[in-house]
Parts: C-alpha cells; sequence; structure tokens
C-alpha cells in the first residue's frame, strides 16, 4: 500500500490511539487472498461505554465552537482525504475487495460528504414567528442533539462513515462510531486524517470490536447517546429502533433494499443495458441500491436478454487490485455461501440459469456474475435483498401491472426504470413506493441528494441539505415583556 502510516492498529477514543484492556485483537483479513492486513483491537462494551463518556465530555466545549470554525475543520479535512486518495483507496480494496477503480471512486464520494457539510454548518437557520401578542417575540433555534453513536456497514468502509460523521460534526454532535468487525481500517484512518486537521479529543471516536452486538447494545442502550445512526440489515435496525426506544434517542435508519429495475419497451437497450451493470454488479452487488428484480417489457424481452447476457459475460471477475478487474470477491465465507445457497434455491424452484452460478476460478471468495431466467414473485429469491453478483429476470405487459409487482415488497429505498416516454416518467415515477428512483440512470447517489428509503428500508435521510436535520433539536423561545 502507498502509505502505511494510514494504517492504524488501535482504536481511537478521547484522542488517544488505545488497546483493548484484555489485550485482544481482531484480524483483518483481505476477501480476495486471505492474507491478512492487519489488526484492530477487541474493545469490550464496558470500553465502548468510556467512549461514550469521553463524548459527553468534548461535547460540552464543542457545541459552543462556532459554524465558521467546525466549517474550517471539516474542510480541512475533506482536504487531506483527498490528498490521500490513493492511500484510502489501497486500503479499502485491500480490507473489503472491490475494485480499485470504485475504491477511488468510493473515496471521492466520502470526501464529498466532508466538503458538503462543511458548508451546511454555517447554514443551520431558526426563525422569527410573528407573535400574536405584541408585547412577546417569539424566534427557533437549532442545538445540537448530543452525543451520536453511529453503525456503518463493510460495504462502503469510508462513505458511509463521512456521510454520519460529518454533519453531526457540523451540527455540533460528537461521534462514538462502530464500524464493521470486516473493515475497521478505514474507520481508523479516517480518524487519523481527522485528527491531523485538527479536531479536539474526543469529538471523534472510533470504537473497533469482534463482538458487535454487545458493543452494539451498549451504544445504543447508553443514556448520554441522544441520536442513534445506523446503516445495515433491516433485522438489526429493528432491533435497534426497540432499544433506542427505551430512552427515546433520534434515529436514522438505513436498512435493507430489493431494487426493481424497470425496462419499458421504448427504452434505449444500449443505455438500459449499461445502467443495469453498473447498479447490479458494482461491488460484486453488495450495496444497498443495487438491483435485485429486473423486469423487461414482453416486447423488448427476448433482444435485451440476448444483449445483456452478452454483456454480463465479458465482465472481468479478479483481485481488487488488478487494473482490468471489474468484479472483486465476496466479503466473507458466509456471504459467499448465502450466494450459492440463494442460487441452489431459486433453480429448484424453477429458475433457468442463463448464465454463471458458481464460484469463480479467481479465488474462494469470488462468485461467477450470474444470471437467472424465468423468475417470478413466488420464488423466494424475488423476496429478498441479494447481495451478490446475480441477476433476475421477470417479464412483464403494462405499465400499471409492473409498478403494482414492484411495489409489491415491505421495502422501498431505491427504483430505477427507462423509458424515453416524459408521460411516463412521471407516472411512474410517482407511482413507486421508494425513497430514491433513477430515471434513465443507475447510479444516483451523491452528496447533494437526500439518500434514504421508505417503509421497511429505513426512515430519515442522509446526504443534502435534509442531511443534517436529525443531527439538530428545534428549540421555541417566547420572549415577553418586550
Amino acid at each position: 500500500m502507498q502509505s502505511r502510516e494510514l494504517v492504524k492498529n488501535q482504536a481511537y477514543v478521547d484522542g488517544q490511539w488505545v488497546s483493548a484492556a484484555s489485550g485482544k485483537t481482531l484480524d483483518v483479513l483481505n476477501p480476495a487472498t486471505g492474507e491478512k492486513v492487519g489488526e484492530v483491537p477487541d474493545l469490550s462494551a464496558a470500553e465502548a461505554s468510556a467512549a461514550v463518556e469521553a463524548a459527553d465530555r468534548a461535547f460540552a466545549s464543542w457545541k459552543k465552537t462556532t459554524a465558521k470554525q467546525r466549517c474550517a475543520l471539516l474542510r480541512r479535512w475533506y482536504e487531506l482525504l483527498m490528498e490521500n486518495q490513493e492511500a484510502l483507496a489501497q486500503l479499502l480494496t485491500a480490507e473489503q475487495g472491490k475494485p480499485l477503480s470504485e475504491a477511488r471512486g468510493e473515496v471521492a464520494y466520502g470526501a464529498s460528504f466532508a466538503e458538503w457539510f462543511a458548508e451546511e454548518a454555517k447554514r443551520t437557520y431558526g426563525e422569527h414567528i410573528p407573535s400574536p401578542s405584541p408585547t412577546s417575540r417569539l424566534v427557533t433555534i437549532l442545538q445540537p442533539v448530543g452525543v451520536v453513536a453511529a453503525i456503518t456497514p463493510w460495504n462502503f468502509p469510508v462513505a458511509m462513515i463521512t456521510r454520519k460523521i460529518a454533519p453531526a460534526l457540523a451540527a455540533g454532535c460528537t461521534v462514538v462510531l462502530k464500524p464493521a468487525e470486516d473493515t475497521p481500517l478505514c474507520a481508523l484512518a479516517l480518524a487519523e486524517l481527522a485528527e491531523r486537521a485538527g479536531f479536539p479529543a474526543g469529538v471523534i471516536n472510533i470504537v473497533t470490536t469482534a463482538d458487535p452486538a454487545a458493543v452494539g447494545d451498549t451504544l445504543t442502550a447508553h443514556p448520554l447517546v441522544r441520536k442513534v445512526s445506523f446503516t445495515g440489515s433491516t433485522p438489526v435496525g429493528k432491533h435497534i429502533l426497540r432499544q433506542a426506544a427505551d430512552t427515546v434517542k433520534k434515529v436514522s435508519m438505513e436498512l435493507g433494499g430489493n431494487a426493481p429495475f424497470i425496462i419499458f419497451d421504448d427504452a434505449d437497450l444500449d443505455e438500459a443495458i449499461k445502467g443495469v451493470l453498473i447498479s447490479k454488479y458494482r461491488n460484486a452487488g453488495q450495496t444497498c441500491v443495487c438491483t435485485n428484480r429486473i423486469y423487461v417489457q414482453r416486447g423488448v424481452q427476448d433482444e435485451f436478454v440476448k444483449r445483456f447476457s452478452a454483456a454480463v459475460a465479458e465482465l472481468r471477475v479478479g483481485k481488487g487490485i488488478d487494473a482490468t478487474t471489474e468484479i472483486g470477491p465476496l466479503i466473507n465465507t458466509k456471504a459467499i455461501e448465502r450466494v450459492e445457497s440463494v442460487v441452489k434455491q431459486a433453480l429448484d424452484q424453477g429458475a433457468q440459469l442463463l448464465s454463471g452460478g458458481q464460484r469463480h476460478e479467481a479465488g474462494e471468495l469470488f462468485f461467477q456474475p450470474t444470471l437467472l431466467g424465468q423468475v417470478n414473485e413466488q420464488m423466494d429469491i424475488a423476496n429478498q435483498e441479494l447481495f451478490g453478483p446475480i441477476s433476475t429476470l421477470f417479464v412483464f405487459d403494462e405499465e400499471e401491472e409492473v409498478i403494482e409487482r414492484a411495489n409489491a415488497t415491505p421495502f422501498g429505498l431505491a427504483a430505477y426504470f427507462y423509458t424515453r416516454d416524459i408521460g411516463r416518467c412521471w407516472r411512474v415515477a410517482e407511482g413507486l413506493e421508494y425513497g430514491m428512483v433513477g430515471i434513465n440512470e443507475g447510479i444516483i447517489s451523491n452528496e447533494v441528494t437526500p439518500f434514504g428509503g421508505i417503509k421497511e428500508s429505513g426512515m430519515g435521510r442522509e446526504g443534502s441539505r435534509h442531511g443534517i436535520n436529525d443531527y439538530l433539536e428545534l428549540k421555541y423561545i417566547c420572549m415577553g415583556g418586550v
């Protein structure tokens, strides 16, 4: 890797690099090779609680900093992230496995949240309310909610962190972050760069652990934590919601998805294929917004399947560090065993294997880009988040029919469709029950737009001007005797 100094083997609490009191550590492995990339401390629930207390102490002074001061620190953090883009990308690929080109893009995407919320820090406006009384004045102000517990996944180990930490810091909150146990090194590298940027001790705390359930429960139940931001599975999100309810914490939940990708018969098929390829197969299909169900209108079904099958067959699988790689490994053994099981079950239930379907010769955790035809909504594969390089093909006839079928899921994170009919653009976009809709686009995420879902895909929004709101409390002030 380009810069080993970003590889930290200690957790970061109260401005100090610390080991676990027990001396226990957790190995971080490269999923492409199985080689050890580094090790991190296995902190206990008690040590996580101490990190919360450190964040609470730091909050007393951090909340009093001016928006302009917070803006300057966040801006410097952004600059350091971009100055170290290549080193971070190499570290990301080493511990997560995605192609290096994707890793570079993720670092830039992650850094964009530090830049965006540096600017938004200065725009947390209150309001003046016309009073019904001539002797009183009514105003509102926004204040930081307090200590934030952030729990992030392994699939975007840079961007999912900055998307939570940056708005929290911009609002004047302090943070305790628990990164995924598969990918903690990127989190610690971000903390190193934040320390260089000048953030005070205790404002950012990174708790690494091999016991995510116990540490997560500590963070979500701790009375000093006033806000929880979680990205992960819907079942875990529901558990966190139940825990947060006991102390009535503010919560943001970015949970599972089951994204439909609809191709109408008037679509530009070449563009649709490009869109679905990048939506489905980037990060080996391990994203919450990637395509799960491809609906193709009957009139273009045969032509689409022909072209799409050829495109899938050309995808290059290999180690993320190799320049030609387009699909890297799955994250761990559990993930690839699950993908194998999902494909086998679909075939047993009547799906047709058009390509792939097996582990790839590139290595133990690599899976062939897979295409399944003759899939219907009665099959189990149609009703779950795939999180692997598997495409499932459905056929439909009418616009209203496909909207109804696309909505027939408890999830509502992202949806996509391709058409050249402007009226259909509006009808379908309004009819799809999803928090985000891409029209003639396969990649829709950026820092200036609100990311989040509805139904069992979560609550709250990240990014955009709305992304800072969940880290602020609205206070009404009535001034009498004027």
